[in-house]
């Protein structure tokens, strides 16, 4: 436990302490610290709301001015049972009703495990720890929402309250941290993807499913027009899949079953359903031939590598041809529970800017590398450069993951040599493997300090077994190619979503859905203003021309609200000189420009993809 959660875990008892001295009667049942803070789950007839925060937190400063210990102490199972009898288990003393939760917790500590209860002040607590020395160590803290939950998370158990909150060990810590908070609700991209029309979600339509809007639409494209240009100076072929394809053929792979959780359930042709109707099969029977592959269906594409494995097979390959690369900008399915979407950052439906190469055992670590290499030039374009690479080894002691272990340990090797060639920190993670091969993630670091994975880069012996794919060698025999996963986005969906937050919305000017704005000051300019329009479109530059009624201002207000990188006043003096009036994000006021200046500046700045 790092001394940060020492904080929050200690914070928890201290708000445990002040609950119980405003309402004597609550029964405590789990309050551990988690990520950005710490809560507490109470039984209490009180219906805590927001508004008792106050009265909770001036209790919870008596008790960290109070300076209390936090004292350890082992007993046996038999004085803890005693003592939850008596009520005295997360209570200030003993009571007229057993600690229910805590009795039950106890039950759960395997037998032979210590048993251990941290004191401070009156209250004791059932809890492992470990603790801050005094409560007065807690520093700052702040409780910021309460939520009903089920104990033990089941819906059979009884319902609770909790109550969350965070801690820190100052004040401006803990300031730092709310500041943040107020900017990622600035930043979010939900927010600004409605404010800014990039994206809509239709419940007629469904949950994470993703509406790509006109201006949305232009920042992916973008996107794909940059990668694909470099794909293709790196020897890439374009490829086309659909959407759907034979469960067998996941089957094959091992996506069904091990990704079945996963997935959207099979689709079964229509005359094999009739005939199963008249048999009287049930839905749980249907269920069960599919899973035991009596009878085959189609499944929406969970993965695009089958599809890709299949254009390989098609033709006969000889040394001389490999590494062929193979790539699709491919769009996937998968179930995600409803509870766990979240605008573009988790969704049932993505787009993958996948690709999967195919070489020889000695290519695969230059292949290796030069994913890896796609990768830092997509970050380093849209200046995301503080990342760092996580490589996901198999776990020996699980049974998930395929193949020869010979050809894991190879696969692992070439992970760890190309990361390491890198020169950036990389951490290995035993069991974050995909079940066919280990993979390298890049963890990308935004403006606000969180971490996103995007970027991925597989290596995989086993799928090319599962298929039997193969090659002729230069011995004139039958070899085994090795198969490379790469995505450098890796979801489309969720590489934008990052990318709305990271420039809360204010893109670079070349992947701006709107460049420019000319805004005109009276009807006299307009003229001058389609003239200038009618020469940036001819440059293929998104403008559009403000020349309404409007007063100045307001026209002004509503380009920077729609966060537009460049806009152009034109005034009389400006008609009149061939200048213009610009106003950017890089300027701390309007300048006036020649419009030739302007013009080769804005084209330079959206060739070289400045930021």
């Amino acid at each position: 436990m790092t001394d940060l959660e020492r904080i929050r875990h200690s914070a928890a008892h201290v708000l445990a302490t002040a609950l119980l001295k405003i309402w004597p009667e609550a029964q405590l049942a789990a309050g551990p610290p988690v990520e950005n803070g710490f809560y507490y789950d109470v039984d209490l007839p009180h219906r805590i709301s927001p508004n008792d925060f106050e009265k909770i937190e001036a209790e919870m400063k008596a008790v960290t001015k109070a300076n209390q210990t936090f004292v350890r102490s082992a007993i046996s199972r038999d004085e803890a049972i005693k003592m939850g009898q008596a009520g005295r288990l997360a209570a200030l003393g003993e009571r007229s009703v057993p600690s229910k939760f805590k009795l039950d917790i106890l039950s759960r500590i395997p037998e032979g495990e210590e048993i251990s209860l941290y004191t401070n002040g009156d209250f004791v607590d059932l809890c492992a720890g470990p603790h801050v020395m005094r409560t007065g160590n807690v520093g700052a803290f702040k409780l910021t929402h309460v939520s009903s939950t089920y104990y033990l998370g089941d819906e059979k158990n009884p319902q609770l309250q909790r109550i969350y909150g965070t801690a820190f060990k100052n004040k401006t810590e803990m300031e730092a941290h709310f500041n943040m908070l107020e900017e990622a609700k600035k930043r979010d991209h939900r927010k600004l993807g409605r404010d800014l029309q990039l994206f809509h979600i239709d419940d007629e339509v469904g949950q994470g499913l993703i509406l790509w809007t006109p201006n949305g639409a232009i920042i992916r494209q973008e996107l794909q027009n940059f990668i694909s240009r470099e794909l293709t100076r790196q020897g890439y072929s374009q490829v086309f899949t659909p959407h759907i394809g034979k469960l067998g053929l996941y089957r094959t792979s091992g996506h069904f079953p091990y990704y079945k959780e996963s997935q959207y359930p099979p689709i079964v042709e229509r005359e094999t359903l009739d005939l199963l109707a008249k048999e009287g099969c049930t839905c749980g029977e249907l269920s069960n031939k599919l899973d035991a592959g009596e009878i085959n269906g189609y499944l929406l594409k969970p993965m695009n590598c089958p599809h890709h494995i299949k254009i390989f097979a098609s033709q006969k390959h000889s040394y001389r041809d490999l590494p062929i690369r193979l790539a699709e900008f491919g769009t996937v399915y998968r179930w995600e529970q409803s509870g766990e979407l979240g605008g573009m950052t988790r969704v049932r439906s993505f787009t993958q800017d996948d690709a999967h190469l195919f070489c020889t055992e000695e290519q695969l670590p230059a292949e290796v590398l030069g994913c890896l290499h796609l990768v830092k030039t997509v970050f380093n374009l849209l200046g995301m450069k503080d990342y760092r690479v996580r490589v996901g080894l198999r776990d020996p002691d699980s049974a998930k993951y395929t193949g020869d272990p010979a050809n894991w340990d190879k696969a692992e090797k070439a992970c760890r040599d190309a990361t390491a060639s890198l020169g950036v920190a990389f951490s290995e993670e035993p069991g974050e493997a995909a079940f066919y091969g280990p993979k390298i993630d890049f963890v990308v670091k935004d403006v606000l300090g969180r971490e996103w994975q995007l970027g991925t880069v597989q290596v995989d012996y086993n799928l090319p077994i599962r298929f039997d794919l193969g090659y002729t060698g230069s011995d004139g025999k039958e070899h085994r190619p090795v198969m490379i996963h790469r995505a450098p986005f890796g979801s489309m969906e969720r590489f934008i979503g990052c990318l709305i937050e990271h420039f809360a919305g204010s893109f670079p000017v070349w992947l701006a859905p709107e460049q420019v704005r000319l805004l005109t000051v009276t009807e006299a300019q307009n003229d001058y203003a389609r003239r200038l329009e009618r020469e940036l479109k001819e440059k293929d530059v998104r403008v559009t021309l403000d020349d309404s009624r409007e007063k100045l201002g307001a026209k002004i207000r509503l380009a920077e609200l729609a966060k537009i990188p460049y806009i152009i006043t034109l005034g009389e003096r400006e008609s009149s000189s061939e200048h213009v009036s610009v106003r950017s994000r890089k300027l701390t006021a309007p300048e006036a420009k020649p419009w030739p200046d302007f013009f080769h500046q804005l084209l330079d700045e959206i060739a070289n993809r400045s930021l």
